[in-house]
């Protein structure tokens, strides 16, 4: 994938991305402002009662302070009621509890709709990707990135942003205590700060490729097991399970490797911040006891300070964790980025919407693929409505490269592709690809009943009309043959149907569409000569409008109207059945080899 933008364009994308939840990160920040406030103040209202009111002494404290404290009634008044500050304190924890109940709540609620809006973006963008950039990019990789990667960032916002705002306010309101109070002993208790947020920087830029690094084994590892996952039938096919196990393994022991190196680099940060913490306490409680012996502040003052030096050491302890996450955030952010900046299919042309009929035209086309040479060269055919084309060509040679240009997955390189006289790039592309029915020669069901999956073709046809596409495709029967019928479950991806069973499920769901235009990708392969024939018969009974039959079989093509054979992507013979197997050529050539090897099959069988 591409590299992607600047990480202020990242964030400031994502920034848009989530405007409908962005006042719940506004409503946290509040919650978490009072809720340094009530947390500072627990520690104050101690200090002040030892100090101030059982101690009898004068204390510097913040004109707002004492506002407070003439408002309930002053000095005198809470000596004579002791409970009064007992009362607070309570208050004040009690007030804590409501702020962090709502911090976290809105944060949850802000996080979770982030997540929410980016995964929505991100399969808006992931199902109008172009073709081509689905067919570079690792299915795995992707799940990944629209899941782990998503809760990353989710995390971050959620609760790292939070800690931001916490550290941020707790130094603030810390510091506009302390300074009245006695402000040598207030530069004592922030003096390793500066070492321990530059400690922190340095390990934040330390460990961001490790972070990168992991995240790209997470993917190979999600992308191993994604395609072990869904290609099982073809490992237990050729008892590949002991290779594939060691390779999931390797994988596997690689992602353990770069997270234990991550976690060594975390230890350690923590390990040390906590050395620097803990000296940071040290050092206030030793100079706070030299003052009081002294008699230049208080044991109050001296509570005072300690407490606030060791709830300063935390937040300033997360800020190399926060830094951290913020690299690996961002990390996840940019591989997010490059899905969410992926190019889209465009309408190139006029978005035209034709009156299709079927009249299909392939003049002087060439195509390359970007990473590869010349496919096809100069291919030039016509297609008259409700007319037959056959495809027949080597491995290679082309042929479903032709269907990726009618429907619009790639562009010419050079010529048009024409249907009813208006070029395809022309037309709208969801309006062509309507009047355009393709089935695969590896036909892709969803993990819904047969039913359904028929119905995608159109999911406004009546249950008679869904019948009928069954019927024509040779599959009706042998629905109804299951315990459940329609209503029969498909396993993923359809494993629990033969090959033959899926291809004429997909064509059924194809002619569902009554498309003017039907392409059959060799389609046909999977199902018995008989059942081939069966099809063809019925195809031919139903107006099916223009039909290009893609095949290797001689017996599949052989009543077309017309039989392309494409070899090195140039159509070297065209002609009826009877005209190219009367010619020296490609067609003859396999015509000869396939009847040989049926006469084979025939006389194996009768002895």
């Amino acid at each position: 994938m591409q590299q992607t933008q600047t990480r202020a364009a990242r964030w400031k994308r994502l920034w848009r991305l989530i405007s409908g939840c962005r006042r719940y990160f506004f409503y946290a920040l509040l919650a978490t402002l009072m809720a340094a406030l009530t947390t500072y103040l627990s520690p104050l209202i101690v200090s002040f009662t030892v100090d101030g009111i059982v101690g009898g002494k004068e204390m510097n404290l913040p004109v707002w302070i004492q506002a407070w404290i003439e408002a309930a009634g002053g000095r005198d008044y809470l000596a004579a009621n002791l409970w009064l500050p007992a009362l607070a304190v309570l208050a004040v924890q009690g007030g804590n509890a409501v702020c962090a109940y709502f911090r976290n709540r809105c944060s949850a609620l802000g996080g979770e709709g982030m997540a929410k809006a980016l995964r929505d973006a991100l399969y808006r963008r992931l199902v109008r990707a172009p073709y081509a950039w689905h067919k570079a990019s690792s299915t795995g990789d992707l799940v990944q990135r629209c899941t782990s990667d998503v809760e990353t960032v989710r995390r971050f916002l959620q609760m790292q942003m939070m800690e931001v705002a916490r550290a941020v306010v707790m130094v603030l309101v810390a510091l506009s205590i302390m300074l009245p109070i006695h402000r040598p002993l207030t530069l004592i208790a922030c003096s390793l700060l500066p070492v321990l947020i530059v400690f922190s920087f340095f390990y934040s830029k330390g460990v961001q490729k490790h972070f990168r690094m992991a995240d790209e084994a997470e993917g190979a590892m999600t992308t191993a097991l994604q395609e072990n996952l869904t290609g099982m039938r073809v490992v237990r096919t050729f008892a590949r399970q002991s290779q594939e196990l060691e390779k999931f393994t390797r994988l596997n022991r690689d992602y353990r490797a770069k997270s234990l190196r991550l976690n060594d680099l975390m230890g350690i940060f923590w390990g040390a911040s906590d050395i620097i913490g803990y000296m940071q306490i040290a050092l206030v409680m030793l100079s706070g006891i030299y003052l009081a012996v002294r008699g230049e502040i208080s044991l109050g003052t001296v509570m005072l300070f300690s407490t606030y030096s060791s709830m300063l050491s935390f937040p300033m302890r997360q800020l190399g964790r926060i830094l951290a996450d913020l690299v690996k955030a961002d990390v996840s952010l940019q591989r997010l980025d490059e899905i969410l900046t992926a190019p889209q299919e465009a309408e190139p042309g006029r978005g035209l919407t034709p009156d299709i009929r079927g009249h299909v035209a392939f003049e002087n086309v060439s195509f390359a693929y970007p990473d590869g040479g010349e496919i096809l060269h100069n291919v030039d055919f016509t297609l008259e409505p409700g007319r037959t084309v056959g495809i027949l060509g080597n491995t290679g040679s082309g042929k479903s490269t032709l269907v990726h240009l009618l429907q619009r997955l790639y562009a010419p390189t050079e010529g048009r592709v024409l249907i009813d006289g208006v070029d395809v790039q022309d037309i709208r592309r969801d309006w062509l690809r309507r009047h355009v029915g393709i089935v695969l020669q590896e036909p892709f069901l969803f993990s819904r009943t047969i039913g359904e999956n028929i119905a995608l073709g159109d999911v406004n046809a009546s249950e008679e009309e869904r019948f009928e596409a069954a019927r024509t495709a040779c599959v009706h029967d042998v629905i109804l043959g299951f315990g459940d019928g329609y209503d029969t479950m498909v396993g993923e991806r359809g494993v629990t149907l033969s090959g033959g069973q899926k291809q004429r499920v997909a064509i059924a769901r194809m002619l569902v569409q009554k498309t003017p235009i039907c392409v059959f990708d060799d389609s046909l392969s999977a199902v018995d000569a008989e059942t081939d024939s069966a099809i063809r018969e019925a195809l031919l009974k139903r107006d099916t409008g223009t039909t290009i039959l893609i095949s290797h079989r001689i017996s599949t093509l052989r009543g077309a109207d017309v039989i392309l054979v494409l070899e090195g992507g140039r159509i070297v013979q065209r002609g009826t059945h009877a005209q190219l197997a009367a010619q020296e050529g490609l067609y003859r050539r396999i015509c000869t080899i396939q009847n040989e090897l049926d006469e084979a099959t025939e006389g194996g069988a009768a002895q």
